[in-house]
């Protein structure tokens, strides 16, 4: 038996809740893993945004893939989908915090960490990444505890405007979450901060860099940034590109050449990362814009790559109103949030040659992971 994290927003919370729970789903990108889920195998459930545990779901399937909406009235994008059985599932003001002592001191991602550090996010990026046994044995046990003798955890004010998110309704009918970012403080930071930032980034360029050679991609730099990526990064192949292998018109290719690191295979470009040079994160973001609106059949995966703790800024970003009616669809779809550790983290992996740049799925966020 093996335990999975299954990821819920407040939103498909709520609708599990409302259903008879005998069907968890996923997104079509997650069906490799899902293939790895057998019966008898332990979901243990978390809503986003509130970091709840709330939930324990047996898995009495193997998955299957299926379209039909089952808890709403158009198109639902959890396809992979697994029968289940509820264990345990709480009321939000019966889930357990993540900073409550009784999780947070006894799980591995967690206990050697101060309660204020983000660094133990990773292992909640996305739904059915593997938890350590212990991990999921104990997470059940707290859990079916506080099913049969609960304790209140109280949702506070806080917790409330996070369930109160604001939502569009697209051309196609379907509902996107929308965060309306409030007005920041202007910056204080100084210029030897500023000049650190560009380090690291340009730290992380290289590392990009050198995860898409070891994979045998070819490699795109912009120009005004490369020999900095040179100083730090020697390829070991010709895998940097002088020209683009790209037919578009001026007005993409110029979009295109100043995306921060294109991973390309053959003419087509398969990852764009956009890395945070400042404390701004909204040019990046504009960028990827600029790209799916002036090519909206161009079928990039596309990244903005900055340090755990601005995840939550990077997310709320993606998430706009005005990102939420490109032609090929959100972007909160297409563009996803990369932490500077996940990308150390990847470049230490040892045998990158026999992966594919899909692996990157297992670190990006998406700004709603709404798994149901």
């Amino acid at each position: 038996m093996a335990y999975y994290i299954d990821l819920f927003s407040p939103d498909t919370y709520q609708a599990f809740t409302n259903s008879d729970k005998s069907v968890s789903g996923f997104r079509d990108r997650q069906k490799g893993v899902a293939a790895g889920v057998k019966p008898g195998d332990k979901l243990i459930c978390y809503v986003t945004k509130l970091s709840r545990w709330v939930g324990v779901l047996e898995v009495t399937s193997d998955y299957f893939i299926n379209d039909n909406p089952i808890f709403t009235a158009t198109g639902d994008p959890f396809v992979v989908r697994f029968k289940v059985k509820p264990n345990a599932w709480l009321t939000l003001d019966k889930g357990i915090p993540v900073d409550e002592d009784i999780s947070w001191n006894h799980l591995s991602f967690t206990k050697h960490l101060p309660k204020k550090s983000l660094a133990w996010t990773g292992m909640v990026r996305g739904s059915l990444r593997k938890l350590d046994d212990h991990d999921g044995q104990y997470l059940e046990k707290i859990l079916l505890s506080q099913l049969n003798t609960p304790t209140t955890y109280s949702l506070d004010e806080a917790d409330q405007k996070k369930l109160k998110a604001p939502t569009v309704k697209t051309q196609d009918s379907k509902q996107i979450t929308v965060s309306i970012p409030e007005n920041e403080e202007s910056s204080t930071t100084t210029v030897p901060q500023q000049q650190s930032t560009q380090r690291d980034s340009i730290k992380i360029q290289a590392l990009l860099a050198e995860i898409g050679e070891r994979m045998n991609l070819k490699i795109w730099l912009p120009r005004s940034d490369r020999q900095r990526v040179l100083d730090l990064w020697q390829p070991k192949t010709q895998c940097l590109l002088e020209q683009l292998p790209l037919n578009y018109d001026d007005a993409t290719l110029k979009t295109i050449e100043n995306i921060d690191v294109l991973w390309i295979r053959g003419r087509s470009i398969v990852r764009a990362f956009e890395v945070e040079h400042t404390t701004s994160i909204y040019s990046g973001i504009l960028r990827m814009a600029d790209l799916m609106a002036l090519q909206p059949n161009l079928n990039i995966s596309a990244h903005i790559v900055a340090p755990i703790d601005r995840k939550d800024k990077v997310l709320q970003e993606i998430s706009r109103p005005v990102f939420a009616f490109l032609e090929q669809g959100p972007l909160s779809e297409s563009c996803t949030f990369v932490s500077y550790e996940s990308v150390l983290e990847l470049s230490k992996e040892k045998r990158l040659e026999y992966m594919t740049d899909t692996v990157m799925e297992e670190y990006a966020e998406y700004a709603e992971e709404a798994d149901i």
